[in-house]
């Protein structure tokens, strides 16, 4: 059992010195008897023995306390985030959030604390902590922001505490969650200085060797660099001043964090690195003249320094999304190195210094959509000052978009924000979801089509009679989900039709009856199926009865046997001349028709000779049972005819054509100027017809180019043929 928390001397002082800061700075927005209750409720929490040191030795109440000014003095808040952060390790159960604190503190102090609670449980998982899904999932799980803000002060006050500890194993884990979870959220809220803070620590940490390298060739380097900066900056202060601008510079370096990033990514050594420092004008400008004199700054600077066209940033035109202005010039300075000289207002700057510096956040996490503008009313609230009340209107706007879930290992998963259980189960595998009965979630049995929700753990039941239905198509919401059903909803078909035409073909072989395709044809236009694979699913669903299909095949063989010797013979001016369309209407059950809605037939088209709607065709019957559909002039047709005449069956298009098909163009022409430009426009400009790639090689003043377009038919491959010959110096174009 562990020993009741105790406070030494040192910790009493520490605690009383910040309690007279957090006094200072949040007491004009502490309650009357806040204070008392605090202090009461903390007492009593240590009395029932519900706080104790951490792993590291460190006493809670303090680690609160110094988590507080952390988030008072550099992200902002006030009464209620500090309250939450204090109490947070004082209760021992969830229903003391409602039953206690509301009542003493308000619904804010407990609504922040629930979600504290909330996400130690999601720790409790142990999920893959280095994933932007776990990320994602901690901001969704967050109902109010300052529960995230509190994790990261926490976060950076523990690593600041953690220096000299000696478990090693602990300390890594807490530094590896550092780097990889809480500066990147840092990140996204604009806490730059808390960001780069916690990589330092975390690279101090995890890459010992590494880090104090960097730090002792900075120092080793710091009278250097500060002499070349005043020799800088120095002519620079001299003709601002002149110009009568009020204004005052100052150099930055970069973060060892920083300066480590990009010796890997440019691998080099440290003094490989030019850009470790740059420069920065911070004008006092009148709002309605600060884009005059930044670039009346510019100006100066550009004017004694040769700038780098190339490296020249404006945002003080066009500001950045994110709010970010600010002027960006790399220049030439004393002894040939390159120097980064940023231009902006005070203004500028204190909106920046708040987390808007746009040169961190596009190098950093990249988020899109919701979380943009969700991200920008954050910082809007950070930038109100001490009263932070606005933050209680914020609520995650991830859950609308997507979900994250657990597999029962702990793996995390991201799906749209209306998937289900099936959703889940075919993301696992093909045949976990074919087999897919219901599932737990959280525990809880649930049928297929339940709705995920952020946080819920899945688990996946399971029955192998079990197989898809087409009404799954209806509960499924992701596209691999659905083209996973129809594949096994495709293999059913066809493997219930070979079932039921070996079983017919062997009740006809029992009664000694041959079977003719052209009478079996009849039969099934007879009994009104459509496609033949219906007709066989009715035999393997029982429905349709062998026996009494064999009587009705002798129906129709007899009829037809019959019906032709009834005829009497006639001359042939008796005969009326038949159109090719009656005459392929009258042969349609000998003939491969192909369309969209052909189905119970694995068919594909031949990828040598791509035919596509329109196109003369016939079918060839492969080894494995399927058919390829080629052209009539593809270069194969002639080999397979004389190799193997009796696997070709007859084929035509059918219907009224809705697919895309993709066709190669070989393009030659002179090797003008403008000639590609031209082919793509025209291409571009047809509604109907989409590029997918052009491949092109010049030679001796010709050019030649493979063009992969999509159509619908021959009729718009004519016609776009006939287009692309019309361009001028465009030689020969040639279907492949």
């Amino acid at each position: 059992m562990e020993e009741k928390l105790t406070f030494t001397q040192e910790e009493l002082s520490e605690i009383e010195h910040i309690v007279s800061h957090l006094r200072e700075a949040i007491g004009l927005s502490l309650e009357k008897d806040d204070e008392t209750r605090l202090g009461q409720f903390i007492r009593q929490a240590i009395n029932d023995d519900h706080i104790h040191r951490d792993v590291f030795g460190l006493n809670p109440v303090l680690t609160s306390l110094q988590t507080a000014q952390i988030a008072v003095d550099e992200i902002g808040l006030s009464r209620d985030g500090v309250i939450a952060t204090l109490l947070y390790s004082s209760f021992s159960e969830e229903d003391e959030v409602t039953d206690n604190i509301q009542e003493k503190f308000g619904k804010n102090v407990a609504h922040i604390i629930h979600g504290l609670a909330k996400i130690q449980k999601l720790y409790d998982k142990n999920p893959v902590i280095e994933s932007e899904n776990f990320r994602n999932l901690l901001l969704s799980f967050a109902e109010d922001m300052r529960v995230i803000l509190i994790m990261i002060a926490d976060r950076v006050n523990i690593m600041r505490q953690i220096r000299d500890t000696k478990h090693m194993e602990a300390k890594l884990r807490v530094s590896e969650e550092a780097n990889y979870l809480y500066a990147p959220l840092a990140h996204k809220l604009g806490l730059y200085t808390l960001k780069s803070e916690l990589e330092d620590l975390s690279l101090k940490y995890l890459e010992h060797d590494a880090y104090y390298m960097i730090k002792d060739k900075l120092n080793a380097t710091k009278r250097a660099r500060d002499t070349y900066i005043a020799n800088f900056i120095g002519p620079i202060e001299k003709k601002l001043e002149e110009a009568g601008l009020k204004f005052h510079i100052k150099g930055r370096t970069k973060s060892i964090h920083s300066i480590w990033q990009k010796m890997k990514k440019q691998r080099c050594a440290f003094e490989g690195i030019y850009d470790l420092f740059a420069i920065r004008i911070i004008l006092d400008a009148p709002e309605q003249k600060e884009k005059q004199q930044c670039w009346q700054a510019y100006s100066i600077v550009t004017d004694m320094y040769q700038p780098n066209p190339k490296r020249l940033r404006d945002w003080l035109s066009v500001p950045k999304s994110n709010g970010y202005e600010s002027l960006h010039i790399t220049v030439l300075g004393p002894e040939k190195k390159w120097v980064e000289v940023q231009i902006r207002t005070e203004r500028m700057d204190d909106v920046a210094e708040h987390g808007l510096a746009a040169h961190w956040r596009y190098k950093g996490i990249k988020s899109s959509g919701q979380m943009d503008e969700w991200l920008a009313n954050i910082r809007a609230a950070l930038e109100a000052g001490d009263n932070l009340q606005v933050m209680d209107q914020f609520r995650m706007s991830l859950s609308p978009e997507e979900v994250y879930v657990f597999t029962p290992k702990g793996d995390l998963l991201k799906f749209p924000s209306d998937a289900t259980l099936l959703d889940f189960a075919y993301r696992i595998h093909s045949k976990v979801g074919n087999t897919c009965i219901g599932g737990k979630i959280n525990g809880k049995v649930v049928p297929i089509r339940h709705q995920l929700h952020s946080g819920d753990t899945v688990e996946v039941l399971t029955q192998n009679n079990q197989s898809p239905k087409h009404d799954w198509l209806n509960i499924v919401k992701t596209p691999k989900a659905k083209s996973k059903i129809r594949l096994a909803l495709k293999e059913t078909t066809v493997k219930d039709g070979l079932y039921a035409k070996e079983l017919l073909e062997r009740r006809f072989r029992n009664k000694k009856i041959d079977i003719e395709e052209n009478y079996m044809g009849h039969l099934i236009k007879k009994l009104g199926f459509k496609e033949v694979s219906d007709f066989y699913k009715q035999i393997s669903d029982g429905k349709l009865d062998p026996n009494e299909v064999i009587d009705k095949y002798l129906e129709v063989r007899d009829h037809i046997l019959n019906g032709g010797r009834e005829h009497e013979a006639r001359s042939a001016e008796d005969f009326e001349y038949e159109s090719r369309e009656e005459e392929l209407a009258k042969e349609s059950e000998d003939i491969l028709t192909i369309d969209q809605n052909l189905k119970g037939i694995d068919y594909q088209l031949a990828p040598c000779c791509k035919p596509i709607y329109g196109d003369p065709i016939f079918g060839f019957v492969t080894v494995n049972g399927g058919i390829k559909i080629h052209r009539q002039s593809c270069s194969n047709a002639p080999e397979l005819r004389r190799r193997f005449g009796y696997r070709i069956v007859k084929a035509r298009w059918s219907g009224k054509n809705s697919s895309k098909y993709a066709i190669t163009l070989r393009v030659i022409g002179n090797d003008d100027i403008g000639i590609i430009s031209n082919i793509t426009n025209i291409i571009s400009k047809e509604e109907k017809i989409i590029m997918r790639s052009i491949n092109v090689d010049s030679n001796d003043g010709l050019f030649s180019g493979n063009l992969v377009v999509q159509l619908e038919d021959t009729t718009r491959l004519h016609y776009l043929i006939k287009k692309l010959r019309s361009v001028k110096g465009v030689k020969q174009v040639e279907r492949i």
